[in-house]
């Protein structure tokens, strides 16, 4: 198992995991942009046997990090994945001193806020109608030592 920056090579699999997982995927243009033209945007793949089964996207923001995306691959959910990623990330941003590590979640991705709320995040806000759908998004934070 072994967590490393995401690379272009990197998107074919990335964009399909990411389109079997989501309602509003991103394209490969979207990934692609965040890999070569944002100075604040790291992107890192999980990989189990040379096989990318999941991702996570950040963005490095001042004194905090959000986490803009966290996937993994359907056939591994449930089997400790997501939390590899969330350790890797927490890790990280403790080690450059942020404050706190953020993100959105639909209300409705239950499975997703249990795995937040086991690392600590707390829901500190409803953003109303975020998703292109209208569904709202829970604003969650998880403070760091910093």
């Amino acid at each position: 198992m072994s967590i490393r920056k995401m690379e272009i090579e990197d998107l074919r699999k990335v964009v399909e995991l990411e389109h079997a997982l989501f309602l509003s995927p991103w394209s490969e243009e979207d990934f692609s942009h965040e890999l070569k033209e944002n100075p604040m945007a790291g992107y890192y793949v999980l990989e189990k046997e040379n096989e990318i089964i999941g991702y996570i996207g950040l963005w490095f923001l001042g004194d905090q990090c959000q986490i803009t995306t966290i996937a993994t691959d359907q056939k591994y959910q449930g089997q400790g994945y997501a939390s590899q990623l969330m350790e890797y990330t927490l890790e990280k941003s403790e080690a450059l001193h942020y404050q706190n590590v953020n993100l959105e979640v639909r209300v409705s991705n239950i499975k997703a806020i249990a795995l937040y709320e086991k690392f600590g995040f707390k829901n500190v806000a409803i953003r109303k109608r975020y998703y292109s759908n209208g569904e709202d998004a829970y604003l969650m934070i998880k403070e760091l030592e910093g």
